[in-house]
C-alpha cells in the first residue's frame, strides 16, 4: 500500500466557511481515499506533490444532467441513434470532469445508456469521466413533458408507472425521474400545465423508496410542484415558480430544490435566431420570477443542489461553474453557492465518500489559482487540475 502526500496547501474543505493555509492532504494511492488532512509539517508518504500554494477544493456534485443530449441541436438530439448517442454521452463526461464535476446524477436518459456507461465506468473500461448515478428513462405521461424519441417511459395511470418503474430498478436505475409538469423544450405543453397526477407520481416515490433509491420530479410551475412535493419526491428540478405554500411543505418534508439557473438563462443569452420563438419566450419570461423565486426558498431554509440541466440547448456540459456564478448574482453568497454542491452530495446520499474532503472520503478535488470563498469565478479556471481518487485527471 502506498500513499501520497499533497502539500503547500490552501484547503476548502467544503465544510467549513474558511480556507485552511498550509495544509496537507495525505492519500491512499490503492483507494484513493484520504487518509489524514492537517496543517504544518506534512508526514511522510512514498511520494509528495508540492501544489505550490494554490487553493484546493472538493469536485463538483451536479445533481441534474442529460448526457445523452446534444446542446448544439435545438430538439436535444434524442432521435440520434444509439450508437452516436453512447459516443457522445461520454465524450461529454470528459467534458463534465474537465470542468471540476466528479460525480454526475443522470436525470433522463435515452436508450437506458446511462445505466450502461456507469457500469463500464465502475469496471474501470472508461475512464477520465465522473461517477454516474444512472436514472435510465424518465418517466412521463402520454404527450407530456418526455414524449420524445427514445426517451421517457409514457405511463398513464398509478399501475402502470409502478411496473414501469419496477421494470427501470430492474435494468439498473439508481435514481427516478419523473415529470410533474411541462417545460421549456416542448411546443404544447407550458410550466403551468400539470401532468402526471399526485397517484401516479406516489407510485414512483413507494417503489423507489422500498430500493432506498431517490425521486426527482421535473416540475417547473404550479400546481405541478405542490402535486409532486405531496406525492413525496426527494427533489424538485427546475422549481421555478415555487411558493410560500410549497416551501412549507418542502421544509417539512426535507425535498431538496435544484434550480438549473443557466438552463434557463442560456436561451435568451445564445438562442436568438437558432431555435423557434415560442422556446426562447418561455424560457426569458421565467428567468427573473425563478432568480427571484429561488433565491426567496433559499433563504427560508430549502436546501438548495448543485445541477445544470446540461445538454438543453446552449447549456453544454463545461458550465456547472456558471450556475454558481449565477447563483452569486441572484443573491447567493460565495459560500451558500459552493455549498450547493455538497447538498447535491447528501440529495444523493453519497455525502459519507463525496461532496467534502475529510479523512475516510475519495480525494476528488480541484487545484485553483485563486481563492473560490473569494469569488467563486476561481472554479471556472479552464486549465484547473482534476483529481479524481488521489490520480490526476485534467
Amino acid at each position: 500500500m502506498t500513499k501520497t502526500v499533497y502539500t503547500n496547501v490552501n484547503l476548502y474543505d467544503g465544510e467549513r466557511e474558511a480556507v485552511q493555509e498550509n495544509s496537507y492532504l495525505l492519500v491512499d494511492d490503492t483507494t484513493g481515499k484520504i487518509t489524514a488532512i492537517g496543517t504544518g509539517s506534512a508526514p511522510a508518504a512514498d511520494q509528495t506533490v508540492d501544489l505550490a500554494n494554490k487553493y484546493v477544493m472538493p469536485g463538483l456534485i451536479n445533481c441534474h444532467d442529460h448526457m445523452i443530449m446534444d446542446s448544439n441541436d435545438p430538439t436535444g438530439g434524442t432521435a440520434t441513434d444509439v450508437v452516436k448517442t453512447t459516443v457522445n454521452s461520454v465524450k461529454n463526461l470528459h467534458t463534465l470532469l474537465k470542468s471540476g464535476v466528479t460525480y454526475v446524477r443522470e436525470c433522463g436518459s435515452t436508450y437506458d445508456i446511462d445505466i450502461s456507461i456507469s457500469e463500464m465506468i465502475a469496471d474501470g473500461k472508461i475512464d477520465k469521466v465522473p461517477e454516474v448515478m444512472p436514472s435510465g428513462r424518465p418517466y412521463s405521461m402520454t404527450g407530456g413533458h418526455g414524449d420524445m424519441p427514445n426517451f421517457g417511459h409514457l405511463v398513464d395511470s398509478p399501475d402502470e408507472m409502478r411496473k414501469a418503474v419496477r421494470q427501470g430498478m430492474k435494468k439498473g436505475a439508481k435514481a427516478i425521474k419523473v415529470m410533474a409538469t411541462g417545460g421549456v423544450m416542448t411546443k404544447n405543453d407550458f410550466m403551468t400545465d400539470p401532468q402526471l397526477s399526485v397517484a401516479e407520481i406516489h407510485a414512483a416515490v413507494e417503489e423507489a423508496h422500498h430500493k432506498n433509491l431517490i425521486v426527482a420530479a421535473h416540475a417547473e410551475g404550479n400546481p405541478g410542484i405542490m402535486n409532486a412535493i405531496k406525492a413525496g419526491v426527494d427533489s424538485i428540478e427546475h422549481g421555478f415558480y415555487v411558493n410560500d405554500e410549497e416551501i412549507d411543505l418542502m421544509l417539512k418534508q426535507g425535498t431538496y430544490l435544484t434550480p438549473t439557473v443557466v438552463a434557463d438563462w442560456a436561451f435568451p443569452t445564445y438562442a436568438k435566431g437558432k431555435v423557434p420563438e415560442w422556446e426562447i419566450k418561455k424560457a426569458a419570461d421565467a428567468l427573473d420570477d425563478l432568480r427571484k423565486n429561488i433565491t426567496h426558498a433559499k433563504e427560508r431554509g430549502v436546501k438548495i443542489t448543485l445541477g445544470t440541466d446540461a445538454g438543453t440547448p446552449f447549456n453544454d456540459f463545461s458550465m456547472t461553474p456558471v450556475e454558481l456564478q449565477l447563483l452569486v448574482e441572484q443573491g447567493f453568497t460565495n459560500y451558500e453557492a459552493l455549498r450547493t454542491s455538497v447538498n447535491s452530495a447528501k440529495l444523493m446520499k453519497i455525502d459519507d465518500e463525496y461532496g467534502t474532503l475529510a479523512a475516510g472520503k475519495y480525494a476528488d478535488f480541484l487545484v485553483l489559482n485563486e481563492n473560490p470563498l473569494a469569488d467563486v469565478h476561481a472554479v471556472a479556471q479552464e486549465d484547473k487540475a482534476v483529481y479524481k481518487k488521489g490520480k490526476r485527471a485534467y
